[in-house]
């Protein structure tokens, strides 16, 4: 879903034909920000497709490479949810239940 990111004013032709040098910057600010915004709408469509966490079902967590924070597991080994989650500077497995 586009977020609704401020647009550059749209200036009346009249109040930019007596100033040849205002009309090519409003064009070149008008530009730069139609740029920006569609490289953040981009952004925007990529994060919000993204899973915000993977939900794993193994035996162990010990089995899962390469987790991320967020991440949620079923232990069968344990019979508990755990949560990847990072407290400071460590980053584990925590249960969740």
């Amino acid at each position: 879903m586009a977020r609704p990111y401020p647009i550059i004013p749209q200036l009346y032709n009249n109040q930019l034909q007596d100033n040849e040098e205002l009309k090519q910057l409003y064009n070149l600010i008008e530009k730069w920000g139609s740029t920006l915004v569609s490289e953040l709408n981009t952004r925007d469509v990529q994060v919000d497709s993204r899973p915000s966490t993977n939900i794993y079902s193994v035996t162990t967590v010990t089995n899962i490479t390469n987790p991320n924070p967020g991440d949620i597991a079923y232990s069968a080994s344990t019979g508990k949810f755990k949560g990847y989650v990072s407290l400071g500077a460590e980053t584990s497995w925590q249960d969740l239940n």
